[in-house]
Protein backbone atom coordinates (compact mmCIF):
# COMPACT_ATOMS: atom_id res chain seq x y z
CA UNK A 1 0.00 0.00 0.00
CA UNK A 2 1.15 3.39 -0.78
CA UNK A 3 2.90 5.66 1.74
CA UNK A 4 -0.42 7.55 3.42
CA UNK A 5 -2.98 5.14 1.68
CA UNK A 6 -3.44 4.14 5.55
CA UNK A 7 -6.04 0.89 6.44
CA UNK A 8 -8.58 2.82 8.13
CA UNK A 9 -9.49 0.73 10.92
CA UNK A 10 -13.03 -0.77 10.98
CA UNK A 11 -13.36 -0.82 6.91
CA UNK A 12 -15.13 -4.23 6.21
CA UNK A 13 -13.45 -7.06 5.14
CA UNK A 14 -15.20 -7.44 1.96
CA UNK A 15 -16.62 -3.34 1.18
CA UNK A 16 -19.80 -3.38 -0.80
CA UNK A 17 -18.80 -2.90 -4.78
CA UNK A 18 -17.15 0.27 -5.90
CA UNK A 19 -18.22 3.28 -8.00
CA UNK A 20 -17.45 2.59 -11.28
CA UNK A 21 -15.94 5.00 -13.52
CA UNK A 22 -17.14 4.55 -17.32
CA UNK A 23 -15.50 7.12 -19.69
CA UNK A 24 -16.68 5.81 -22.97
CA UNK A 25 -17.80 9.06 -24.28
CA UNK A 26 -13.97 10.66 -23.60
CA UNK A 27 -12.71 8.67 -26.51
CA UNK A 28 -11.53 9.26 -29.80
CA UNK A 29 -12.91 6.36 -31.28
CA UNK A 30 -15.81 7.19 -29.58
CA UNK A 31 -16.37 11.13 -30.76
CA UNK A 32 -13.85 11.87 -32.58
CA UNK A 33 -11.63 14.81 -32.16
CA UNK A 34 -13.35 16.05 -29.36
CA UNK A 35 -11.69 12.90 -27.30
CA UNK A 36 -8.27 11.01 -26.79
CA UNK A 37 -6.91 7.69 -27.89
CA UNK A 38 -6.56 5.13 -24.60
CA UNK A 39 -3.19 5.81 -24.73
CA UNK A 40 -3.04 9.53 -24.58
CA UNK A 41 -5.32 9.28 -21.01
CA UNK A 42 -2.69 6.23 -19.81
CA UNK A 43 -0.43 8.25 -20.16
CA UNK A 44 -1.58 11.27 -19.14
CA UNK A 45 -2.38 9.38 -16.09
CA UNK A 46 0.90 8.00 -15.65
CA UNK A 47 2.60 11.65 -16.21
CA UNK A 48 0.42 12.66 -12.74
CA UNK A 49 2.63 11.07 -10.74
CA UNK A 50 4.88 13.91 -9.59
CA UNK A 51 1.57 15.97 -8.77
CA UNK A 52 0.69 12.92 -6.53
CA UNK A 53 3.87 12.69 -4.79
CA UNK A 54 4.02 16.44 -4.29
CA UNK A 55 -0.20 16.16 -2.53
CA UNK A 56 1.22 13.31 -0.60
CA UNK A 57 4.29 15.52 1.03
CA UNK A 58 1.99 18.12 1.88
CA UNK A 59 -0.66 16.13 3.69
CA UNK A 60 1.81 14.15 5.21
CA UNK A 61 3.38 16.99 7.03
CA UNK A 62 -0.19 18.27 8.19
CA UNK A 63 -0.56 21.13 6.29
CA UNK A 64 -3.97 20.02 5.07
CA UNK A 65 -6.55 17.18 7.17
CA UNK A 66 -9.06 16.67 5.00
CA UNK A 67 -7.31 13.11 4.32
CA UNK A 68 -5.70 12.23 7.86
CA UNK A 69 -9.51 13.28 9.58
CA UNK A 70 -10.70 9.78 8.46
CA UNK A 71 -8.68 8.54 10.76
CA UNK A 72 -9.75 10.52 14.06
CA UNK A 73 -12.38 8.42 15.36
CA UNK A 74 -12.45 10.37 18.96
CA UNK A 75 -13.68 13.00 16.58
CA UNK A 76 -16.50 11.05 15.48
CA UNK A 77 -17.81 9.66 18.37
CA UNK A 78 -18.10 13.13 19.39
CA UNK A 79 -19.95 14.27 16.70
CA UNK A 80 -22.04 11.16 17.07
CA UNK A 81 -22.94 11.29 20.72
CA UNK A 82 -23.73 15.26 20.58
CA UNK A 83 -25.90 14.77 16.96
CA UNK A 84 -27.50 11.89 19.16
CA UNK A 85 -28.23 14.42 22.22
CA UNK A 86 -29.72 17.36 20.46
CA UNK A 87 -32.14 14.87 18.37
CA UNK A 88 -33.56 14.08 21.88
CA UNK A 89 -34.25 17.51 22.21
CA UNK A 90 -36.04 17.54 19.12
CA UNK A 91 -36.96 16.60 15.14
CA UNK A 92 -35.31 19.78 13.22
CA UNK A 93 -32.00 20.79 13.44
CA UNK A 94 -31.20 24.46 12.49
CA UNK A 95 -28.39 24.38 10.49
CA UNK A 96 -26.81 27.81 10.84
CA UNK A 97 -23.73 28.01 8.30
CA UNK A 98 -23.23 29.03 4.86
CA UNK A 99 -21.29 27.77 2.10
CA UNK A 100 -18.92 24.89 3.18
CA UNK A 101 -20.66 24.98 6.77
CA UNK A 102 -24.28 24.07 5.34
CA UNK A 103 -23.93 22.10 1.50
CA UNK A 104 -22.43 19.16 3.07
CA UNK A 105 -24.43 18.75 5.86
CA UNK A 106 -27.69 19.40 3.33
CA UNK A 107 -26.41 16.89 1.18
CA UNK A 108 -26.11 14.29 3.25
CA UNK A 109 -30.10 14.63 4.14
CA UNK A 110 -30.88 14.53 1.13
CA UNK A 111 -29.44 11.34 -0.36
CA UNK A 112 -29.01 9.26 3.30
CA UNK A 113 -31.76 10.73 5.31
CA UNK A 114 -34.13 7.98 6.72
CA UNK A 115 -36.58 11.25 7.01
CA UNK A 116 -37.87 11.00 10.81
CA UNK A 117 -36.10 13.91 11.65
CA UNK A 118 -35.04 17.19 9.28
CA UNK A 119 -32.69 19.74 8.76
CA UNK A 120 -33.57 23.74 8.67
CA UNK A 121 -30.69 25.20 6.92
CA UNK A 122 -30.28 28.89 7.45
CA UNK A 123 -27.45 29.50 4.57
CA UNK A 124 -28.74 33.22 3.49
CA UNK A 125 -29.13 36.27 4.99
CA UNK A 126 -32.70 37.05 2.98
CA UNK A 127 -34.68 38.30 5.35
CA UNK A 128 -37.86 37.02 3.55
CA UNK A 129 -36.70 33.61 4.02
CA UNK A 130 -35.65 33.56 7.42
CA UNK A 131 -38.74 34.73 9.14
CA UNK A 132 -40.57 31.89 6.61
CA UNK A 133 -38.16 29.53 8.33
CA UNK A 134 -38.36 30.53 11.39
CA UNK A 135 -41.75 31.04 11.29
CA UNK A 136 -42.49 27.15 10.34
CA UNK A 137 -41.15 25.78 12.87
CA UNK A 138 -41.70 25.32 16.65
CA UNK A 139 -39.31 26.60 19.27
CA UNK A 140 -39.44 23.47 21.96
CA UNK A 141 -38.87 20.93 19.41
CA UNK A 142 -35.68 22.29 17.33
CA UNK A 143 -31.75 21.76 18.19
CA UNK A 144 -29.63 24.22 16.65
CA UNK A 145 -26.33 23.78 14.67
CA UNK A 146 -23.88 27.38 14.88
CA UNK A 147 -21.46 26.65 11.99
CA UNK A 148 -18.40 28.82 10.83
CA UNK A 149 -14.96 27.68 11.42
CA UNK A 150 -13.61 31.19 11.74
CA UNK A 151 -15.94 32.12 13.87
CA UNK A 152 -16.90 35.40 12.34
CA UNK A 153 -18.65 34.89 8.94
CA UNK A 154 -20.82 37.62 9.02
CA UNK A 155 -23.96 36.02 7.64
CA UNK A 156 -24.24 33.16 10.25
CA UNK A 157 -23.33 35.40 13.08
CA UNK A 158 -26.59 37.79 12.28
CA UNK A 159 -28.57 34.76 11.62
CA UNK A 160 -27.16 33.51 15.34
CA UNK A 161 -27.98 36.41 16.53
CA UNK A 162 -31.74 35.90 15.04
CA UNK A 163 -31.83 32.48 16.41
CA UNK A 164 -30.66 33.75 19.75
CA UNK A 165 -33.33 36.02 20.30
CA UNK A 166 -35.78 33.82 18.74
CA UNK A 167 -35.16 30.82 21.04
CA UNK A 168 -34.78 32.91 24.23
CA UNK A 169 -37.82 34.66 23.67
CA UNK A 170 -39.88 31.64 23.69
CA UNK A 171 -37.96 29.30 25.67
CA UNK A 172 -36.30 31.33 27.87
CA UNK A 173 -32.41 30.81 28.78
CA UNK A 174 -32.30 27.31 29.24
CA UNK A 175 -32.50 27.20 25.25
CA UNK A 176 -28.65 27.20 25.52
CA UNK A 177 -28.82 23.40 26.01
CA UNK A 178 -30.19 22.93 22.56
CA UNK A 179 -27.50 24.11 21.06
CA UNK A 180 -23.83 23.09 19.84
CA UNK A 181 -21.46 25.30 18.16
CA UNK A 182 -18.90 24.11 15.50
CA UNK A 183 -15.85 26.41 15.12
CA UNK A 184 -11.96 26.60 15.74
CA UNK A 185 -10.72 25.08 18.52
CA UNK A 186 -9.19 27.89 20.27
CA UNK A 187 -10.59 30.90 19.03
CA UNK A 188 -12.86 33.28 17.17
CA UNK A 189 -15.99 34.70 18.71
CA UNK A 190 -18.24 31.48 18.31
CA UNK A 191 -16.01 30.14 20.62
CA UNK A 192 -16.14 33.02 23.20
CA UNK A 193 -20.30 33.44 22.37
CA UNK A 194 -20.15 29.73 23.59
CA UNK A 195 -18.04 30.04 26.54
CA UNK A 196 -19.98 33.05 27.81
CA UNK A 197 -23.75 30.97 27.41
CA UNK A 198 -22.49 27.94 28.15
CA UNK A 199 -23.43 26.60 25.06
CA UNK A 200 -21.84 23.00 23.92
CA UNK A 201 -18.68 22.98 21.34
CA UNK A 202 -16.92 20.64 18.54
CA UNK A 203 -14.18 21.88 16.43
CA UNK A 204 -13.25 21.94 13.25
CA UNK A 205 -9.67 20.91 12.58
CA UNK A 206 -7.67 23.67 12.40
CA UNK A 207 -6.03 22.45 8.71
CA UNK A 208 -9.44 21.14 7.77
CA UNK A 209 -11.00 24.23 4.92
CA UNK A 210 -14.94 24.98 5.29
CA UNK A 211 -15.48 22.92 1.65
CA UNK A 212 -13.20 19.27 2.71
CA UNK A 213 -15.14 19.52 6.30
CA UNK A 214 -18.08 17.42 5.29
CA UNK A 215 -16.49 14.42 7.28
CA UNK A 216 -15.94 16.39 10.54
CA UNK A 217 -18.25 17.93 13.05
CA UNK A 218 -19.51 20.21 10.18
CA UNK A 219 -21.09 17.34 8.33
CA UNK A 220 -21.42 14.33 10.95
CA UNK A 221 -22.91 16.19 14.22
CA UNK A 222 -26.15 16.96 11.64
CA UNK A 223 -25.92 13.20 10.04
CA UNK A 224 -25.73 11.93 13.37
CA UNK A 225 -29.41 13.98 14.14
CA UNK A 226 -30.79 12.48 11.32
CA UNK A 227 -29.51 9.12 11.66
CA UNK A 228 -27.26 8.41 8.94
CA UNK A 229 -24.91 5.92 9.01
CA UNK A 230 -21.81 7.49 10.02
CA UNK A 231 -19.81 4.64 10.81
CA UNK A 232 -20.47 3.36 6.81
CA UNK A 233 -20.15 6.71 5.79
CA UNK A 234 -16.71 6.84 7.22
CA UNK A 235 -15.79 3.85 6.00
CA UNK A 236 -16.61 4.14 2.50
CA UNK A 237 -14.42 7.26 2.63
CA UNK A 238 -11.38 4.99 3.62
CA UNK A 239 -12.16 2.31 1.31
CA UNK A 240 -11.98 5.25 -1.32
CA UNK A 241 -8.73 6.57 0.16
CA UNK A 242 -6.91 3.10 -0.26
CA UNK A 243 -7.77 3.03 -3.81
CA UNK A 244 -6.79 6.41 -4.92
CA UNK A 245 -3.59 6.33 -3.20
CA UNK A 246 -2.17 2.67 -4.06
CA UNK A 247 -4.40 1.66 -7.38
CA UNK A 248 -2.15 2.27 -10.46
CA UNK A 249 -2.86 5.35 -12.22
CA UNK A 250 -4.85 4.43 -15.44
CA UNK A 251 -6.86 2.45 -13.26
CA UNK A 252 -7.44 4.68 -10.50
CA UNK A 253 -10.46 6.84 -9.90
CA UNK A 254 -9.25 9.68 -8.25
CA UNK A 255 -6.51 10.04 -11.19
CA UNK A 256 -8.64 9.61 -14.14
CA UNK A 257 -11.21 11.90 -13.12
CA UNK A 258 -8.57 14.65 -12.71
CA UNK A 259 -6.83 13.91 -15.48
CA UNK A 260 -9.83 13.68 -17.82
CA UNK A 261 -11.10 17.21 -16.14
CA UNK A 262 -8.01 18.90 -16.96
CA UNK A 263 -7.46 17.07 -20.31
CA UNK A 264 -10.64 17.99 -21.39
CA UNK A 265 -9.87 21.74 -19.94
CA UNK A 266 -6.48 22.30 -21.12
CA UNK A 267 -6.42 20.45 -24.72
CA UNK A 268 -10.43 20.91 -26.08
CA UNK A 269 -11.09 24.20 -24.55
CA UNK A 270 -13.69 22.12 -22.11
CA UNK A 271 -13.81 25.14 -19.70
CA UNK A 272 -17.26 24.22 -18.26
CA UNK A 273 -18.24 20.75 -16.42
CA UNK A 274 -21.71 20.11 -16.09
CA UNK A 275 -22.61 17.36 -13.35
CA UNK A 276 -25.74 15.74 -13.93
CA UNK A 277 -26.61 13.37 -11.39
CA UNK A 278 -29.88 11.05 -12.35
CA UNK A 279 -31.19 10.91 -8.77
CA UNK A 280 -33.14 13.86 -6.93
CA UNK A 281 -30.93 12.73 -3.78
CA UNK A 282 -27.75 13.48 -5.13
CA UNK A 283 -29.08 16.97 -6.65
CA UNK A 284 -27.58 18.38 -3.38
CA UNK A 285 -24.02 16.68 -3.66
CA UNK A 286 -24.14 18.40 -7.20
CA UNK A 287 -24.20 21.59 -5.19
CA UNK A 288 -21.28 20.82 -2.70
CA UNK A 289 -19.18 19.70 -5.52
CA UNK A 290 -20.01 22.70 -7.33
CA UNK A 291 -18.72 25.14 -4.38
CA UNK A 292 -15.54 22.29 -3.68
CA UNK A 293 -14.54 22.76 -7.52
CA UNK A 294 -15.11 26.11 -7.74
CA UNK A 295 -13.89 27.64 -4.92
CA UNK A 296 -10.76 25.47 -5.18
CA UNK A 297 -9.44 25.71 -8.49
CA UNK A 298 -10.79 29.18 -9.13
CA UNK A 299 -7.61 30.77 -8.86
CA UNK A 300 -6.16 33.91 -10.43
CA UNK A 301 -2.10 33.12 -9.37
CA UNK A 302 -0.28 29.77 -9.33
CA UNK A 303 1.91 29.08 -6.52
CA UNK A 304 4.78 31.26 -8.18
CA UNK A 305 2.90 33.82 -8.11
CA UNK A 306 2.22 34.37 -12.03
CA UNK A 307 -1.46 35.18 -13.35
CA UNK A 308 -2.58 32.03 -14.44
CA UNK A 309 -6.66 32.80 -14.08
CA UNK A 310 -7.82 29.25 -14.34
CA UNK A 311 -10.43 27.16 -13.66
CA UNK A 312 -13.02 25.43 -14.81
CA UNK A 313 -16.81 26.43 -14.01
CA UNK A 314 -18.94 23.77 -12.71
CA UNK A 315 -22.61 23.95 -13.59
CA UNK A 316 -25.30 21.21 -12.10
CA UNK A 317 -28.20 19.54 -13.35
CA UNK A 318 -30.49 17.00 -13.01
CA UNK A 319 -31.71 14.50 -14.91
CA UNK A 320 -34.19 13.58 -16.70
CA UNK A 321 -35.29 17.15 -15.34
CA UNK A 322 -32.71 19.06 -17.15
CA UNK A 323 -33.09 17.16 -20.27
CA UNK A 324 -35.92 19.67 -21.28
CA UNK A 325 -33.91 22.84 -20.03
CA UNK A 326 -30.38 22.74 -20.52
CA UNK A 327 -29.69 19.67 -23.01
CA UNK A 328 -30.89 22.00 -25.95
CA UNK A 329 -27.03 23.90 -25.13
CA UNK A 330 -25.07 21.01 -24.08
CA UNK A 331 -26.25 19.14 -27.63
CA UNK A 332 -25.82 22.05 -29.81
CA UNK A 333 -24.15 25.05 -28.37
CA UNK A 334 -20.38 25.84 -28.05
CA UNK A 335 -18.33 23.03 -27.65
CA UNK A 336 -16.69 23.95 -24.17
CA UNK A 337 -18.48 21.43 -21.97
CA UNK A 338 -18.11 18.23 -20.60
CA UNK A 339 -21.09 16.49 -19.03
CA UNK A 340 -20.09 14.07 -15.66
CA UNK A 341 -23.24 12.10 -15.02
CA UNK A 342 -23.70 10.32 -11.49
CA UNK A 343 -26.24 7.14 -12.26
CA UNK A 344 -27.36 4.64 -9.83
CA UNK A 345 -27.88 0.46 -10.80
CA UNK A 346 -31.13 0.35 -8.10
CA UNK A 347 -33.02 2.48 -6.14
CA UNK A 348 -34.45 2.68 -2.68
CA UNK A 349 -38.37 2.64 -3.83
CA UNK A 350 -38.42 2.05 -7.39
CA UNK A 351 -42.18 2.37 -8.62
CA UNK A 352 -43.99 0.30 -11.19
CA UNK A 353 -45.60 1.70 -13.91
CA UNK A 354 -49.52 0.25 -14.13
CA UNK A 355 -50.89 -0.83 -17.09
CA UNK A 356 -53.57 1.48 -18.48
CA UNK A 357 -54.90 2.69 -21.52
CA UNK A 358 -52.21 0.48 -23.05
CA UNK A 359 -53.86 1.44 -26.74
CA UNK A 360 -52.62 4.60 -26.47
CA UNK A 361 -49.11 4.64 -28.26
CA UNK A 362 -47.60 6.94 -25.55
CA UNK A 363 -48.55 4.94 -22.85
CA UNK A 364 -48.78 1.01 -23.87
CA UNK A 365 -44.90 0.71 -23.98
CA UNK A 366 -44.35 2.20 -20.49
CA UNK A 367 -47.01 -0.41 -18.25
CA UNK A 368 -45.06 -2.65 -16.45
CA UNK A 369 -41.98 -1.14 -16.55
CA UNK A 370 -40.63 1.14 -13.70
CA UNK A 371 -39.77 4.39 -13.13
CA UNK A 372 -36.52 3.69 -12.74
CA UNK A 373 -36.24 1.98 -15.76
CA UNK A 374 -37.22 5.06 -17.41
CA UNK A 375 -34.83 7.18 -15.40
CA UNK A 376 -32.08 4.65 -16.93
CA UNK A 377 -33.19 4.91 -20.27
CA UNK A 378 -32.99 8.31 -20.51
CA UNK A 379 -29.84 8.76 -19.16
CA UNK A 380 -28.26 6.02 -21.68
CA UNK A 381 -29.80 8.00 -23.80
CA UNK A 382 -28.47 11.18 -23.10
CA UNK A 383 -25.13 10.10 -22.76
CA UNK A 384 -25.30 8.00 -26.54
CA UNK A 385 -26.77 11.70 -27.66
CA UNK A 386 -23.76 13.21 -26.59
CA UNK A 387 -21.39 11.08 -27.66
CA UNK A 388 -23.12 11.39 -31.13
CA UNK A 389 -22.53 14.65 -31.33
CA UNK A 390 -19.06 14.56 -30.22
CA UNK A 391 -19.62 16.06 -26.55
CA UNK A 392 -17.44 14.81 -23.95
CA UNK A 393 -19.12 12.99 -21.48
CA UNK A 394 -18.36 10.29 -18.60
CA UNK A 395 -20.15 8.42 -15.28
CA UNK A 396 -19.60 7.14 -11.97
CA UNK A 397 -22.08 4.25 -11.74
CA UNK A 398 -22.93 3.29 -7.97
CA UNK A 399 -24.28 0.08 -6.89
CA UNK A 400 -26.94 2.15 -4.97
CA UNK A 401 -27.20 5.05 -2.73
CA UNK A 402 -26.03 3.83 0.53
CA UNK A 403 -23.31 5.48 2.88
CA UNK A 404 -20.91 3.32 1.93
CA UNK A 405 -21.22 4.36 -1.45
CA UNK A 406 -21.69 8.53 -0.84
CA UNK A 407 -18.80 7.90 1.62
CA UNK A 408 -16.60 6.79 -1.38
CA UNK A 409 -17.66 10.01 -3.89
CA UNK A 410 -17.39 12.37 -0.96
CA UNK A 411 -13.45 11.13 -0.65
CA UNK A 412 -13.00 10.60 -4.65
CA UNK A 413 -14.24 14.21 -5.30
CA UNK A 414 -12.31 15.90 -2.66
CA UNK A 415 -9.18 13.77 -3.62
CA UNK A 416 -9.82 15.09 -7.15
CA UNK A 417 -10.10 18.50 -6.35
CA UNK A 418 -6.43 18.36 -4.32
CA UNK A 419 -4.88 16.80 -7.03
CA UNK A 420 -6.02 18.88 -9.93
CA UNK A 421 -4.34 21.94 -8.14
CA UNK A 422 -1.34 19.90 -7.84
CA UNK A 423 -1.57 19.77 -11.91
CA UNK A 424 -2.46 23.25 -12.39
CA UNK A 425 0.34 24.65 -9.91
CA UNK A 426 -1.99 26.40 -7.97
CA UNK A 427 -3.06 26.49 -3.95
CA UNK A 428 -6.54 24.65 -3.93
CA UNK A 429 -6.99 24.94 -0.42
CA UNK A 430 -7.11 29.12 -0.36
CA UNK A 431 -10.10 31.22 -1.77
CA UNK A 432 -8.33 35.01 -1.61
CA UNK A 433 -11.28 35.90 -3.60
CA UNK A 434 -13.93 34.91 -1.54
CA UNK A 435 -11.99 37.07 0.91
CA UNK A 436 -12.10 40.33 -0.76
CA UNK A 437 -16.05 40.39 -0.26
CA UNK A 438 -15.91 39.37 3.05
CA UNK A 439 -13.77 42.51 4.15
CA UNK A 440 -16.09 44.73 1.77
CA UNK A 441 -19.23 43.53 3.63
CA UNK A 442 -17.44 44.13 7.49
CA UNK A 443 -16.81 47.48 6.31
CA UNK A 444 -20.33 48.25 4.83
CA UNK A 445 -21.35 47.21 7.91
CA UNK A 446 -19.40 49.48 10.35
CA UNK A 447 -17.23 46.40 11.64
CA UNK A 448 -14.78 48.11 14.09
CA UNK A 449 -11.01 48.33 12.55
CA UNK A 450 -12.40 49.21 8.96
CA UNK A 451 -13.08 52.52 8.65
CA UNK A 452 -10.96 53.80 6.17
CA UNK A 453 -12.02 50.68 3.73
CA UNK A 454 -15.41 51.59 4.57
CA UNK A 455 -14.66 55.80 3.67
CA UNK A 456 -13.32 53.86 0.59
CA UNK A 457 -16.49 52.18 -0.64
CA UNK A 458 -19.15 55.16 0.23
CA UNK A 459 -17.13 56.95 -2.39
CA UNK A 460 -17.09 53.80 -4.75
CA UNK A 461 -20.52 53.64 -4.21
CA UNK A 462 -21.08 57.42 -4.86
CA UNK A 463 -19.81 57.70 -7.93
CA UNK A 464 -22.08 54.37 -9.40
CA UNK A 465 -25.14 56.50 -8.14
CA UNK A 466 -23.94 59.11 -10.27
CA UNK A 467 -23.76 57.17 -13.16
CA UNK A 468 -27.13 55.67 -12.91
Amino acid sequence: MAKGARSGAGVRATPPARVQLDYTGCLRERIGSAGFTQAQIAQACRGARPALARLRRTLDAGRYGFDALLDDSPAAEASLAEGRRLARLGKTLVVNGIGGSALGALALESALSPGRRHLAILDNVDPDLVHARLASLNPSDVAVAAITKSGSTAETMANLLVVLDWLERRLGPAHVRRWCAVTDPKKGDLRELARRLGLSTLPVPENVGGRFSVLTAVGLLPAAFLGVDVAGLLEGARAMRAHCWSAPPERNLGVLGATLLRLMATKRGRNIQVLMPYSGRLVHLADWYRQLWAESLGKRLDRRGRVVETGQTPVTALGATDQHSQMQLYMEGPHDKVVTFLELASFRHDVRIPRLHADLPSLGYLGGRTLGQLLTAEKRGTEMALSAAGRPNFSYRLPKLSAHALGQLVYMFEFQTALSGELLGIDAFDQPGVEAGKLAAYALMGREGYTKEARRLQRELARRRAVV
